[in-house]
């Protein structure tokens, strides 16, 4: 693990391999961490960068809102930093939003964006709904009770009891994270623009993944963001909910990795 003072701020990461850049940005209450054993795979072929969206893990927190574009232009410097010049970006969840953002204002740095189990839609009012009521439990010192209910829900229900170990440590490493970065990240979210034009119009390799057992994204959600561009390449993972690089690990480097290798 390492970290660089960006903006003053401390953004933590990891680089191993070499190759082909890919960064993986990770989702909404995980850190980092939850890539390790899928960036290990990766890293045999590829230089991979995983990082602590700030506000998560052992990234500090940068602000009162951290909006997808102010995330976006700290990863950029992070990148800047560490001499990536172009990388296929990897965005789980909350981090295909921000992957999305950097898309919107650093194309020419990505020869290709991936978004796993993600979306590129704007919070509904419902959505906002439910993360002014996360905000109002962390700022009741309720934390822990949104991690108990939220993360096991990331997996598919049949797969809760076979990844419990996973879902165990995921929950503590959430534990590390920020409560005031916690919010900022929710705040971000609930103002995050929706991105179907953006999507449409965008000329570069995209692929998107999804699990058929998702309990955040509805398979007529993902098809229709599919329909926007018929270029975009697409993968269904029968067997996963909202964690297919855990709940079929192979199956998910096989599909990434051999997106990648038709760029070179």
């Amino acid at each position: 693990m390492a970290s660089k003072k960006i903006c003053n701020k401390i953004i933590s990461y990891t680089d191993t391999g070499t190759g082909q850049v890919i960064v993986l940005l990770h989702g909404y209450l995980e850190t980092k961490e939850v890539w390790t054993s899928f960036a290990q795979e990766l890293s045999k072929s590829n230089r991979v960068v995983c990082i602590d969206i700030p506000g998560h893990g052992a990234s500090e927190n940068i602000g009162e809102t951290h909006t997808m574009k102010l995330l976006a232009e700290h990863i950029n410097l992070l990148l800047s930093e560490l001499n990536i010049e172009q990388c296929a970006l990897v965005g789980h969840s909350m981090g295909g939003y921000v992957a999305l953002a950097y898309a919107n204002n650093y194309s020419e740095r990505l020869y290709s964006l991936v978004l796993f189990h993600s979306s590129v839609y704007a919070d509904n009012d419902e959505k906002k709904t439910n993360r002014l009521r996360e905000i109002k439990f962390i700022e009741q010192g309720k934390k822990d009770l949104i991690f108990s209910v939220n993360l096991p829900k990331m997996f598919a229900d049949e797969n809760a009891d076979k990844f419990s170990r996973e879902i165990s440590q995921i929950q503590n490493f959430a534990k590390t994270h920020n409560e005031q970065g916690i919010c900022a990240i929710l705040k971000g979210m609930m103002e995050r623009k929706d991105q179907q034009e953006f999507v449409k119009n965008f000329a570069k390799p995209m692929l998107f993944i999804f699990g058929e057992k998702d309990n955040y994204i509805p398979a007529e959600a993902g098809k229709n963001m599919l329909a926007l561009n018929p270029e975009i390449k697409s993968a269904w993972m029968k067997n996963s909910g909202h964690m297919g690089f855990v709940e079929e690990q192979e199956l998910a480097l096989k599909v990434i990795q051999g997106f990648v290798e038709t760029l070179e």
